[in-house]
């Protein structure tokens, strides 16, 4: 459901892939998301790449969640159970708040797609330094179903009842609260 009397409010996303052996040029998944994010009228404020790293990832995503000029921040790669998959590991012990509906969607949407398969993915979202986080498996068919399922709505001040949006400038509510 939309409102068409409300504006569209574009957001700033940075995108992380998390791979050992991708570059830009054959990025399949972080293209996805860049593409689909400019499509939907949206601002591409960044784009890297770094390895399977704990400490890589975590300082990456920390650096754009404390840059103004990003609202929220979308990795992909590095959900799955081998020794390499160490994403959700890195980036949900810094998230202020998780947001546990977000995986049980996209494991909805994903097994509609691939049955079971789903339960090989670990995708989370939360939220860090009042920026939206969110964890994506590395395969372009589950950044297409994490995007069109539930980002694009999310991230459209016009979908109603609700949307992150709107309640973008409360996020960091908690700390001002206790004085952070």
């Amino acid at each position: 459901m939309s409102d068409a009397d409300r504006p569209f409010i574009p957001v700033r996303f940075a995108v992380l892939t998390v791979s050992d052996t991708r570059s830009l040029g054959d990025d399949k998944s972080g293209q996805t998301l860049a593409d689909r994010i400019e499509a939907a009228g949206h601002v591409l404020a960044a784009r890297d790449i770094v390895p399977d790293d704990r400490d890589r990832i975590r300082d990456r995503v920390l650096a754009w969640s404390r840059d103004e000029g990003v609202d929220a921040v979308i990795t992909t790669g590095g959900t799955g159970f081998t020794g390499r998959d160490v994403t959700p590991e890195a980036l949900e012990s810094i998230f202020e708040k998780r947001m546990d509906g977000f995986s049980e969607v996209f494991h909805r949407i994903s097994y509609d797609k691939i049955g079971t398969s789903t339960i090989q993915s670990r995708a989370t979202g939360g939220v860090v330094n009042a920026t939206f986080v969110f964890v994506l498996p590395g395969s372009p068919g589950a950044c297409k179903d994490a995007w069109d399922g539930i980002l694009k709505a999310q991230f459209d001040y016009r979908h109603m009842p609700c949307n992150f949006v709107e309640i973008m400038p409360r996020l960091d509510e908690h700390l001002r609260r206790s004085g952070k």
